[in-house]
């Protein structure tokens, strides 16, 4: 019974730790992009916008997983290093965007929340994808 209490406490503390991370992803989505994300997602169902906030949780949530496989035998360094790799998958995955904005021709953020569908945003989901499975495998 004891070992359940502790794996069940050990699950609640990293699935804190990813929603915190996960949460940190939302804000720098609405930040990259104009307008709410919230109403583009909700009230306006942008395609666009859902895809590209979907590609920033998985990543980050791969980020998350490997750190977690990474350090199965101990909890606080699993711990310290789940939200130490999300956190640089994070400025990662920023960095990849702006460069990726730079890249290419006009603005990025907003070719993203275009109404219409765009592949713009196919391209930059899987730069977030790639990212985190990049930071994953490092990890492990």
């Amino acid at each position: 019974m004891q070992n359940l209490v502790t794996d069940l406490l050990v699950t609640l503390a990293y699935g804190a730790v990813g929603v915190v991370l996960m949460a940190i992803g939302y804000v720098l989505v609405d930040v990259a992009t104009p307008g709410k994300l919230h109403e583009l997602i909700w009230t306006e169902r942008n395609r666009n916008a859902a895809l590209l906030l979907s590609s920033n949780l998985l990543g980050v949530g791969t980020i998350v997983v490997a750190a977690i496989v990474a350090s199965a035998d101990d909890f606080t360094l699993g711990l310290i290093g789940a939200g130490a790799y999300g956190i640089t998958g994070l400025v990662i995955m920023a960095a990849a965007f702006v460069l990726l904005d730079v890249a290419t021709p006009g603005k990025l953020g907003e070719l993203l929340v275009d109404p219409e569908p765009h592949p713009a945003v196919w391209v930059s989901a899987t730069v977030h994808l790639a990212t985190g499975a990049i930071i994953a495998a490092a990890i492990i």
